[in-house]
């Protein structure tokens, strides 16, 4: 099988240079530091960014995307395997699988050790990526995941939910789509996009994440909408609640034109507008916010960014953000592409 790899910079490039540690090696270097994967597929290698992913802006994240659609355009790529910072990967995952909708299966790894540090899990996760890409070959699959530390997530579900460990990576709700030891790939349920696409690539929209919490008050979201900010995603509590001053200024946003999504700083579960008082989800459901399920913020501002460039100029924003943020449709057999959001 053929897989292109495709090198974004991240501790998986980098080594100890003057200033701290930094993307240095090229995507060429990964594979020559890997032998075996020779054994698996053959491989090619582009350089498309050489950056830590903390530093992952726009331009660099919408190119990313515009060069895996290109090689979903070349039957002769069986996969793409995307080398990656760990600290935005899980983004970079659900941007593709939102507006690329992978029909060939696209992988994303990386390491929380560098190559100059001891033991080094790059190689070992590199090579996670690559057999997992072809055994998914095998079952058809296509959407974007996740590889690490032997196991594969969908870009749905995954998360990153330790700061340092190896085992870096977690799918929050659903486990794993496969884990891989040495007895080979074990694929734990279809391997399949779990998203709902969005007929946009530009991030250009101006979205703020504002966080709710004990004594927090509405001035982050004022100062968001002096900054004219397209949209806003509120990180609530619990099932998607918030202080009085940040519900205030939530309703300020909204009836000024600014859409609003809730989600909720729990790592799992569902965001439902059930209480009342000042701050609570149904006030806000009330003044219009959307509420987007079971996404993650960091996933919220990704999809209403591109939500807000697919509007028409004729279009109902408020209908449209809505539906982009509607439940999922769970009536679909498992061996159907899922569509959720």
């Amino acid at each position: 099988m053929n897989v292109t790899l495709l090198s974004t910079g991240g501790t998986i490039a980098s080594t100890d240079v003057d200033g701290g540690p930094k993307p240095t090696r090229t995507g060429a270097q990964l594979l020559e530091a890997v032998p075996e994967l020779e054994s698996h597929a053959d491989l090619s290698v582009e350089e498309v960014a050489q950056v830590p992913s903390f530093e992952m802006d726009a331009e660099t994240l919408e190119t990313v995307g515009e060069r895996v659609r290109g090689l979903e355009e070349d039957r002769s790529v069986d996969a793409v395997v995307v080398t990656h910072g760990t600290d935005t990967m899980e983004e970079t995952a659900y941007y593709l699988d939102v507006t690329v909708r992978p029909e060939t299966p696209v992988f994303l790894t990386g390491a929380q050790r560098r190559p100059d540090e001891v033991s080094p899990d790059g190689p070992h996760n590199l090579l996670t990526a690559v057999r997992a890409a072809a055994a998914f070959a095998d079952r058809d699959a296509g959407g974007t995941f996740v590889a690490f530390n032997g196991e594969v997530h969908s870009a749905r579900a995954v998360t990153k939910a330790h700061t340092s460990a190896l085992e870096a990576f977690r799918s929050r709700t659903a486990g794993p789509v496969a884990t891989i030891d040495r007895g080979g790939v074990a694929i734990h349920r279809t391997p399949r996009s779990e998203t709902r696409p969005i007929d946009a690539t530009s991030l250009a929209a101006t979205v703020f994440t504002v966080k709710s919490g004990s004594a927090v008050t509405g001035d982050l979201v004022a100062a968001a909408l002096e900054r004219d900010a397209d949209g806003l995603v509120i990180e609530g509590t619990g099932l998607g609640n918030a202080t009085a001053g940040v519900a205030d200024a939530v309703r300020e946003a909204i009836e000024s034109g600014v859409p609003v999504v809730v989600t909720s700083r729990c790592l799992e579960g569902r965001v439902t507008p059930v209480y009342g008082a000042e701050g609570g989800g149904e006030r806000l459901r009330e003044y219009g916010a959307v509420f987007a399920g079971d996404l993650s913020a960091q996933q919220a501002r990704l999809r209403l960014a591109l939500t807000l460039a697919a509007l028409d100029e004729d279009e109902n924003d408020s209908e449209a953000i809505r539906e982009a943020f509607a439940p999922a449709d769970r009536s679909r057999t498992d061996d159907s592409r899922a569509d959720y959001t």
